[in-house]
């Protein structure tokens, strides 16, 4: 019990002499550093309030922007299909008249075919 009672009027006296020379050490007295606690905590408020709006404004952006991307995306997903659908339409008949060709062609190759092998049957 002792022991105890030592432990407790060290930790006592310990904080009472570590207090004192914290304030007689201070650079500024108590009232100077409650001032400049209150002005330091009401810059920060000014600063966190900045911070809060300037969030705000970014939210506000980045859904303004995102929206306008998904219209633009759209206009110009619909504007491709109607090139594409166009290109389709310019090439179709340029297609069937190229087929035309190419069956005419693989006609006159194989009557080509069968006159050279009547004249290598002769």
């Amino acid at each position: 019990m002792a022991s105890s009672k030592s432990i407790a009027l060290g930790i006592l006296v310990g904080s009472t002499v570590s207090a004192a020379i914290t304030l007689l050490t201070a650079p500024s007295s108590g009232k100077d550093l409650r001032t400049d606690a209150k002005q330091r905590s009401d810059e920060w408020k000014v600063t966190f309030n900045n911070l809060k709006n300037e969030g705000m404004q970014l939210k506000e952006q980045i859904a303004k922007t995102s929206k306008e991307g998904s219209a633009m995306f759209k206009e110009l997903s619909t504007e491709v299909k109607n090139s594409i659908d166009s290109w389709k339409r310019t090439v179709e008949p340029h297609q069937k008249n190229i087929q035309k060709s190419l069956t005419q062609i693989e006609k006159s190759l194989k009557d080509l075919e069968e006159k050279a092998n009547q004249k290598n049957n002769q």
